[in-house]
C-alpha cells in the first residue's frame, strides 16, 4: 500500500512539473493545436501534454516495479511508449489512418507475445484476435474521447482509480502499480488541462493512456470468478469510452462518413453541452457517469453469474436506449459538414441548440 501511495503522488508531482516543460517543447517543435473551423478554442494551444503523462507513469512504474515479472512490465511500457511516439508524430505530421492502425496492431501483438493476453476462449487464435481487437479498440476509443478540456484525463483518472481498487481487493500488484501511476499522472496533468486548458495532451497522451488502460484491463483477475465475469468487469469500467465510440461510429456511418477520419462535434460530451449544460458541466457529468459505472463494476466483481447476467442485460438495454435518444430521439442532431467550411468559422457544431458561450479553450474533436 505504501508503494502504491508513493506511485500515485510521485507520478502526480512529475506530471505537474513536466507539463510546463512539455508546453515549451511543443512550441519549439511546432506541435500546436491551431484553431480550425470545427474547434472552439480561438488561440493556438500546445498539444504535447501527453509527454508529462508518459514521463510520470514510466518513471514511477520503473522505479517501484522491482517485484514485478519484468518481461510483462517491459512489454507494456515499451509498447505504450511506442504508441505515444506514434501519436507525437501524428500530431506533428498527420499520419495516415492505415499507418496508425498497423502500428497499433503491431504493439498489441507484441504485448500478447509477452503474456499480456485475453484468456476467455480455449482457442489460442480466438484469444489472440480478441486481445488485439480489445487493445486497438480501446486505444482508439480513448483517443476519440479527447474532445473537451479535462475530459480524457479525468475519465482516465476515474477508470484507473477503479482499476486500482479492484487490484487491491484481489491482490494484483502489477495492475495496482500501473493503475496508481496512471491515476497520479492524470490528476497531475489535470492541473493544467481543466477548463480553460492551457495545454492539450494530444495523440501522444491519448494513445498512451488508451493502450495502458487496455493492457491493465486485460491483467485484471477476480478470485473465484469465471473468465466471462472477469471480462465483464473491465468492460463496465470502460463503458463510457465504449459507448461514445459506438455513438460516434453509428452517427458517422449513418451519414456515409468514415468514423475514424471524419471530424465533428457529435460526441456524447458535445451533445450534453448542446442541451443546456456548459462544457464544464458536461465534463463533470461524464466523470460522474464513469464513477457510477465503476461502482457497478465493483458489485459485478463479487456477484454470482446470475446477478452478472442481469447487470449485463440492464446495461446493454440502457446503452441501446441512450444511443436511440442521442441519435434518433429527442437529441437527434444535424451535424455540420466541417470539410466544407472555411477556417475561422465559429458557429455551433450541432443543431438545433447552440453551445453555451463561455471563455474557454477546448481541445479538438
Amino acid at each position: 500500500m505504501v508503494e502504491l501511495l508513493l506511485l500515485f503522488f510521485g507520478a502526480l508531482t512529475i506530471a505537474v512539473a513536466v507539463t510546463p516543460l512539455s508546453k515549451w517543447l511543443a512550441r519549439r517543435i511546432g506541435v500546436i493545436a491551431q484553431p480550425r473551423a470545427r474547434d472552439i478554442h480561438t488561440q493556438p494551444v500546445p498539444k504535447l501534454g501527453g509527454l508529462a503523462i508518459l514521463v510520470g507513469v514510466l518513471v514511477m512504474a520503473l522505479a517501484l516495479g522491482r517485484r514485478l515479472e519484468f518481461q510483462q512490465l517491459a512489454a507494456i511500457v515499451v509498447a505504450a511508449t511506442l504508441m505515444s511516439f506514434m501519436g507525437l508524430v501524428d500530431d506533428r505530421f498527420s499520419l495516415s489512418a492505415y499507418v496508425k492502425f498497423a502500428a497499433q496492431v503491431s504493439a498489441a501483438a507484441m504485448v500478447y507475445l509477452f503474456g499480456v493476453r485475453v484468456m476467455l476462449f480455449s482457442n489460442l487464435l480466438l484469444d489472440a484476435l480478441l486481445t488485439v481487437v480489445w487493445i486497438v479498440g480501446i486505444t482508439n476509443a480513448m483517443n476519440m474521447l479527447d474532445n473537451m478540456d479535462g475530459l480524457l484525463a479525468g475519465v482516465s483518472a476515474v477508470i484507473s482509480a477503479f482499476f486500482l481498487v479492484l487490484a487491491v481487493i484481489n491482490g494484483q500488484y502489477l495492475v495496482g502499480l500501473l493503475s496508481a501511476a496512471v491515476l497520479g499522472a492524470c490528476v497531475g496533468f489535470l492541473v493544467w488541462n481543466l477548463n480553460p486548458a492551457s495545454v492539450f495532451m494530444g495523440d501522444s497522451g491519448s494513445m498512451f493512456l488508451g493502450f495502458m488502460l487496455a493492457c491493465i484491463a486485460i491483467k485484471l483477475r477476480f478470485l473465484g470468478q469465471s473468465p466471462a465475469v472477469s471480462w465483464l468487469v473491465p468492460v463496465i469500467v470502460m463503458g463510457l469510452p465504449i459507448f461514445d465510440t459506438t455513438l460516434v461510429t453509428l452517427s458517422r456511418l449513418r451519414r456515409g462518413k468514415n468514423p475514424l477520419t471524419t471530424p465533428g462535434k457529435d460526441h456524447t460530451s458535445h451533445r450534453i453541452a448542446n442541451h443546456g449544460f456548459s462544457r464544464r458541466e458536461a465534463v463533470m457529468i461524464l466523470y460522474l457517469v464513469c464513477a457510477a459505472l465503476g461502482i457497478v463494476a465493483i458489485v459485478a466483481s463479487v456477484a454470482n453469474v446470475t446477478a452478472n447476467a442481469i447487470i449485463a442485460v440492464v446495461l446493454l438495454a440502457l446503452g441501446a436506449y441512450l444511443l436511440w435518444f442521442m441519435e434518433f430521439g429527442p437529441w437527434k442532431l444535424t451535424v455540420i459538414d466541417w470539410e466544407h467550411l472555411g477556417p475561422g468559422t465559429r458557429s455551433g457544431a450541432l443543431q438545433p441548440a447552440p453551445l453555451p458561450t463561455e471563455p474557454t479553450n477546448t481541445s479538438p474533436s
